[in-house]
C-alpha cells in the first residue's frame, strides 16, 4: 500500500519543506550579497586584498543565516554554537590556534621536499612575526566568525543532516564556487586559471573537513572561526609571502603545496571517523545526562 502526499499530515510536510526552502533562501542570499559586494567594490576601483574591502562579503553568509533562522525557517539558533565552551573544549581552541603553524611548516617541507623552493633561513620568518601572528589570530577571530556562522554551523548542518561527511564535502565545494569571483578581481592570480580554481577548490575542501571537525568535537563556532582565521593569517600570508613574493612561485602552486598538509590532516579526520557527530565534552563541574548533549560552559 502506498501513501500519497495527500496523506502525510500538513505539520510534516512543512517540516520536510523548511529545511530545503531554509537552504536555497540561505545559498541566494550568501551568494548575491557576497557577489554584489565583490563586484561593487571592484567597480569603485577597490582592492580586494583590502580587509575592509572584504569584510562585508566576508559577513553575508552570516546574514544569510541569520535570516534564514530567525524569520524563514523560524528555527532559531539553539544548534548554532554560538557559546564559547571555554572550558569544555580548551583543546580544540589550541588545535585551531596552533595547528596553522605547525600546517604552514608542513607547506614549507613540501616546497623543500618536492624541490621547487631551496630553503633560506633569511626567508623564513623570524621569531617577532610568529609571536605576533600568535596575539593577532585570537583578536581577528571575529572578522571569521562571519563565514563559520553561515557556512559550517549553518549550510552543513542542513544539507544532509544525517551524512555528515556528504555534507562536509558539499559545504566545501559551495563555498569554494562563491570565492570565484575573487579570482578574477585581483585577490589572487592564477596562471591557468581552469586549474587554479580546481585547486583552489581542492584546498577549500579539505580546510572545511578541519574546520567542521572543529565545530562538531568543540560544540561552538568560534572554535572553527579560530581555525578560519588561522588559515588565512597564517597558512596564506606566510606561504604567499615566502613561496610567492619571496621564491618567485605562481599562485596555483603555492596554493597546492598549502593544500597538501590540510589534506593529510583532512585524511585523518575522514579515517578515524571525527566527523560523526558526538555530545560536545561536558563542561567541569557539569555532568552530561545519558543522551543527552551536556549544557554549554563558558
Amino acid at each position: 500500500m502506498t501513501t500519497s502526499h495527500l496523506d502525510v499530515p500538513p505539520e510534516k510536510q512543512a517540516e520536510k519543506q523548511a529545511p530545503f526552502t531554509g537552504v536555497l533562501v540561505f545559498v541566494l542570499l550568501a551568494f548575491g550579497l557576497a557577489w554584489a559586494s565583490m563586484f561593487g567594490a571592484a567597480s569603485l576601483g577597490f582592492s580586494m586584498v583590502n580587509p575592509l574591502v572584504q569584510l562585508p562579503f566576508a559577513l553575508a553568509p552570516a546574514v544569510a543565516a541569520f535570516i534564514v533562522r530567525r524569520w524563514v525557517t523560524r528555527e532559531g539558533f539553539g544548534d548554532a554554537g554560538l557559546a564559547l565552551r571555554l572550558r569544555a573544549s580548551w583543546r580544540y581552541y589550541l588545535a585551531a590556534w596552533l595547528g596553522p603553524f605547525v600546517l604552514a611548516a608542513g607547506t614549507f617541507a613540501v616546497a623543500a621536499a618536492s624541490g621547487v623552493w631551496q630553503p633560506s633561513w633569511s626567508q623564513l620568518p623570524g621569531w617577532p612575526v610568529v609571536l605576533s601572528l600568535l596575539v593577532l589570530v585570537p583578536v581577528l577571530t571575529p572578522f571569521f566568525w562571519g563565514e563559520e556562522f553561515g557556512w559550517t554551523s549553518y549550510l552543513r548542518l542542513r544539507l544532509f543532516p544525517d551524512r555528515p561527511l556528504r555534507s562536509t564535502i558539499a559545504t566545501g565545494l559551495i563555498w569554494a564556487v562563491w570565492h570565484y569571483p575573487l579570482a578574477f578581481l585581483g585577490y589572487i592570480e592564477f596562471g591557468n586559471v581552469a586549474l587554479g580554481l580546481l585547486v583552489w577548490t581542492a584546498s577549500f575542501v579539505c580546510q572545511e573537513i578541519v574546520l567542521s571537525w572543529l565545530r562538531i568535537r568543540s560544540g561552538s563556532v568560534w572554535v572553527a572561526s579560530l581555525g578560519h582565521c588561522g588559515n588565512n593569517a597564517v597558512i596564506s600570508l606566510l606561504a604567499t609571502t615566502v613561496l610567492t613574493e619571496g621564491a618567485g612561485l605562481g599562485a596555483t602552486l603555492v596554493t597546492a603545496l598549502a593544500a597538501t598538509p590540510i589534506a593529510v590532516a583532512a585524511g585523518w579526520i575522514i579515517l578515524s571517523g571525527r566527523l560523526r557527530p558526538t555530545p560536545p565534552p561536558a563542561a567541569p563541574g557539569r555532568i552530561a545526562e545519558p543522551g543527552r548533549i551536556a549544557e554549554p560552559g563558558l
